[in-house]
C-alpha cells in the first residue's frame, strides 16, 4: 500500500488521515505518565492533540509539533519534530520539552523507551472515532495542562456542537451507501470496512458504510465492489477535483455502480474528516451537506 501520496509539508509524505484511517494508533495507554504537568515547553504529536491544545488556548506553551499538525496555519510555522509513527529520540529531545502530548499509536516504541529513560513527561491522548472519545481527548489534555476548567468549558461547547451537526445529519430520509477509498492501485482500490474512521464519520453524517462486511482497511475486487453499490465515492484530498475523477475513471468497475454512473464523488482533508478533534462537528455538516446534494431525497 503506498502512503507517500497526501503530505506535502516539509516534503514529508504520510498524513495523519492515512494513519487514523488504517488504525495505526494501538499503543498502550498504560506506556505513559498521565498526571497534571506545569509544561512550558509542550511538544504535541497528532494532529488532533496540536488542535486541542490551540483550542484551549495554550498555543504558547508549544515548543514543536509533529508533521501530521498542520491546523491550524500557525502549528506549521514550529519546528517539526518528524511523522507520528516514526520520530526519533534526538528530534524531540533537541527542542527540550518538560512535556510531550502524544496521540496513542506514536512511535516506534524504541523512541519511547529512550524518551522514559530521560524522564520527560509523556501523556498518552487516547484515540477513538464518537464523540465521547473526541471529548475524553480534550479532558486528558486538560488535565495533562493543568487547565481541567479550560478543558471542561471546551467539551461542553464541542459536545453541543457535535449533538447538534448529528442531528442535523440525522434529518434526512435518505441514507446513501458511501464507500471510503483509501488508496487506488491500478484499477485496485483499498477501502473501509467497519470499525474505522471512515467508517464512523460516515455513519455520523447520515450515510452507510457500503462496505460493511469486513473490518478494518482492505483491497477490494470487481464482484465486491459490484455487490456493494456505492451510491458516493469518498476519499482524502490528494489532489483536484478532476484529478479525484481521473483516478476513478481508473477503475473500470466503478461505472457499474451508481456512483461511478453519477460520478458522485466527494475528497475531504483527511485529518479534518478523520481527526475526530474539535472540528468534527464541522467536519460532520460538510461531509452530509455534500451527501445530501449527491443523493437527495426522493
Amino acid at each position: 500500500m503506498d502512503l507517500t501520496t497526501t503530505c506535502s509539508r516539509f516534503t514529508k509524505s504520510v498524513c495523519f488521515g492515512l494513519a487514523a484511517a488504517l488504525g495505526l494508533l494501538a499503543l498502550p495507554q498504560a506506556s505513559f505518565t498521565a498526571q497534571a504537568q506545569e509544561g512550558s515547553r509542550v511538544v504535541a504529536v497528532g494532529s488532533s492533540a496540536t488542535e486541542i491544545v490551540y483550542a484551549l488556548g495554550q498555543q504558547h506553551r508549544l515548543v514543536a509539533v509533529d508533521t501530521t499538525s498542520t491546523y491550524p496555519e500557525a502549528a506549521t510555522e514550529l519546528p517539526d519534530v518528524g511523522y507520528m509513527r516514526a520520530l526519533s529520540a534526538e528530534g524531540l529531545l533537541s527542542v527540550e520539552p518538560d512535556l510531550v502530548l502524544m496521540m496513542e499509536g506514536s512511535g516506534p516504541a524504541a523512541t519511547l523507551d529512550v524518551l522514559k529513560a530521560s524522564s520527560v513527561p509523556l501523556v498518552a491522548v487516547p484515540e477513538g472515532f464518537t464523540k465521547q472519545a473526541v471529548l475524553e481527548k480534550i479532558e486528558v489534555i486538560g488535565e495533562a495542562l493543568n487547565v481541567p476548567d479550560k478543558a471542561k468549558a471546551l467539551s461542553e461547547t464541542v459536545a453541543a456542537d457535535l449533538d447538534a451537526a448529528i442531528a442535523e445529519a440525522a434529518d434526512t430520509s435518505t441514507r446513501p451507501r458511501v464507500m471510503f477509498v483509501l488508496s487506488i492501485s491500478g484499477d485496485r482500490l483499498t477501502v473501509s470496512g467497519t470499525n474505522t474512521a471512515a467508517d464512523a464519520i460516515i455513519e455520523l453524517a447520515g450515510g452507510v458504510n457500503a462496505m460493511d462486511s469486513f473490518e478494518g482497511y482492505k483491497p477490494v475486487v470487481t464482484e465486491a465492489l459490484l455487490s456493494a453499490r456505492p451510491d458516493v465515492v469518498l476519499m482524502m484530498t490528494r489532489h483536484g477535483a478532476e484529478d479525484m475523477k481521473d483516478a476513478m475513471n481508473r477503475v473500470p468497475a466503478l461505472d457499474q455502480t451508481p456512483a461511478g454512473q453519477n460520478e458522485a464523488y466527494i475528497a475531504m482533508k483527511g485529518s479534518y474528516l478523520l481527526g475526530f478533534g474539535p472540528r468534527t462537528a464541522d467536519a460532520i455538516r460538510e461531509l452530509s451537506s455534500k451527501l445530501k446534494k449527491l443523493t437527495p431525497e426522493g
